[in-house]
């Protein structure tokens, strides 16, 4: 299957690249998007979890730039900082494999700002950041807007919600009327295809419903108890499945504090991933759970958006989603790669006929425990 990858014109170099992180089969996603990008046109596309969405709009991104000489041309937004440095190391080891001299810096905020400016004097082709600090950086005249040639905005459903649309608007209005524009998200809701037609007036929008369904391997379960005995009850469930790496998803952010104090209090070690946390700690969570040294994960949706965790072993919902789609990329997170995966969610009454729902168009059992 290399092949295919050849046949949709890319740098050998690059297909060796992909070869060394064990990628020999291009997604759907990937077969659509990667030639309507080197056509240079604007391209919005909507893909599920873990379908190569990075790799659609990078790989087409090298051969664009391979040529180009040193200097800033591309910028690359993301919602999480957790996301900006996942992208950023795909475009280090894309690099680093392919032997195409491409440099690539992340400008987080609440990291040092000093420091990120001096790496902009190496004149690095792609920054990845995050809206705030970018457009900081814009009005500051460290970033030469006029120069830009690539905008890409991954997981764009929230770049342009109501937190992040401010400062990605201002930028993108002060970018050449030239620049190719690039977009992607697991969903894409009207209101948001609304503002991305106002930011490019021709742009090809591209789905893919590859990877909708869930794993067979996946098993699917819940448990009815009151609101107020959840924290007791994922306490007991932890203590008696002991997994070897567990997802918690809350809806609500400011719950989790209390999830992980009462947790800990136990003597259960779990870190979460919401925005309040410093740059640093988040980094060290990250890493110390994909090592595998931290088992438990309290995260919300919109945190846990996009970031790459191999290995997860069970997911708890601690609260219901209530559209399916969401609960697809929850239970989406384990059972991967023929392995098996444990869903347990804890539902009031009230929330046990989202489930009911779930149940019916996503074509699954969920066992009543």
């Amino acid at each position: 299957m290399l092949e295919i990858f050849k046949n949709l014109g890319l740098d050998p170099t690059l297909v060796s690249a992909l070869e060394t992180e064990q990628i020999t089969n291009p997604t759907d996603i990937q077969l659509k998007v990667i030639p309507e990008i080197k056509l240079s046109k604007d391209v919005v596309f909507q893909s599920p979890t873990a379908t190569g969405k990075t790799f659609a709009y990078l790989l087409p991104l090298f051969e664009n730039l391979k040529e180009s000489p040193l200097g800033m041309n591309t910028i690359i937004m993301a919602p999480t900082h957790e996301l900006v440095i996942q992208i950023h190391r795909q475009i280090e080891r894309l690099a680093l494999n392919s032997d195409i001299p491409i440099k690539s810096t992340p400008l987080i905020g609440g990291a040092n700002i000093h420091r990120q400016i001096d790496k902009l004097k190496t004149r690095p082709q792609i920054v990845v950041g995050s809206p705030g600090r970018i457009l900081e950086l814009i009005e500051k005249k460290k970033i030469k807007s006029q120069k830009i040639e690539f905008i890409i905005l991954d997981e764009v459903d929230q770049l342009l919600d109501r937190n992040n649309s401010p400062s990605v608007l201002k930028i993108i209005k002060r970018l050449p009327r030239d620049r190719q524009f690039i977009a992607s998200s697991a969903t894409l809701p009207g209101t948001i295809l609304k503002i991305i037609g106002t930011l490019s007036q021709d742009y090809t929008l591209i789905k893919s419903e590859e990877g909708e369904a869930i794993p067979q391997s996946i098993s699917h379960s819940y448990i009815i108890t009151e609101q107020r005995d959840k924290i007791q009850t994922v306490r007991k469930l932890i203590n008696s499945v002991k997994p070897a790496k567990a997802l918690i998803f809350l809806n609500n952010v400011a719950l989790i504090d209390n999830l992980i104090s009462k947790l800990e209090f136990h003597g259960i070690e779990a870190q979460d991933l919401h925005g309040t946390n410093q740059k640093l700690d988040r980094k060290k969570v990250m890493g110390d759970y994909r090592s595998g040294k931290l088992k438990i994960l309290v995260a919300s949706d919109i945190a846990a958006r996009g970031l790459q965790m191999d290995g997860v072993t069970h997911i708890f919902n601690m609260d219901i989603p209530e559209k399916s789609k969401e609960y697809l990329h929850r239970a989406g997170r384990t059972g991967r790669n023929g392995k098996d995966g444990v869903v347990i969610s804890l539902a009031t009454d009230r929330e046990a006929k989202f489930l009911n729902r779930i149940e019916k168009e996503l074509k699954i059992r969920i066992e009543k425990r």
